[in-house]
């Protein structure tokens, strides 16, 4: 994969493009007697172990893919009240927080497209913020996703446009976080 420079602008397109390729490596967590691979996604967390981020790293998932995309991103985030960002509620936080990204709640009058990043409710528990992946592609009624932690591997999904869709995210080309200015 190309390393991107200082110069070069992030964008949602190569962010689909690099999920892609990451989900369908696949990162996976302890399954099948084989070890996990995590480390890379994890790295960014500091005192996350393997085994405390075995089955929990969706969201770390899409983090690592913003990083590898040349998003500038901090961990943590000032808009994030409850954790970093390698938690799903974070992630809306930060969306609504930050005034340069878009967020949209559901999906009315939204078209969702390659690089949004969307939020799930209800997907694997019966919560909110439970579930997180990278639009690939909006087919009409469905969307393919670059997902981690479907079943404790990355994959690439196709999932109805419906209910258990919490919000979209959509990161600015180019973006760059700054501290808020304090008063």
């Amino acid at each position: 994969m190309k390393v991107r420079t200082a110069m070069e602008k992030a964008t949602r397109k190569a962010l689909a493009k690099v999920a892609e390729e990451k989900a369908l490596l696949p990162f996976h967590g302890y399954i099948e007697g084989k070890e996990s691979n995590l480390e890379p996604l994890i790295r960014f967390f500091p005192g996350w172990t393997l085994q405390e981020a075995d089955g929990v790293w969706c969201a770390a998932f899409v983090y690592y893919c913003c990083k590898e995309a040349g998003f500038d991103l901090p961990i943590r985030p000032d808009e994030c009240r409850s954790c970093h960002l390698a938690g799903c509620i974070a992630w809306e936080e930060w969306a609504i927080g930050d005034d340069r990204i878009g967020y949209h709640k559901g999906t009315d009058a939204f078209v969702p497209e390659a690089g949004d990043i969307v939020l799930y409710d209800r997907v694997f528990n019966n919560q909110e913020h439970d579930h997180i992946g990278i639009v690939l592609r909006n087919p009409g009624n469905t969307i393919i996703v670059a997902e981690g932690n479907k079943g404790n591997i990355s994959q690439v999904v196709e999932r109805p446009i419906d209910g258990h869709i919490r919000a979209f995210i959509r990161i600015t080309d180019g973006y760059r976080y700054h501290q808020p200015e304090r008063i």
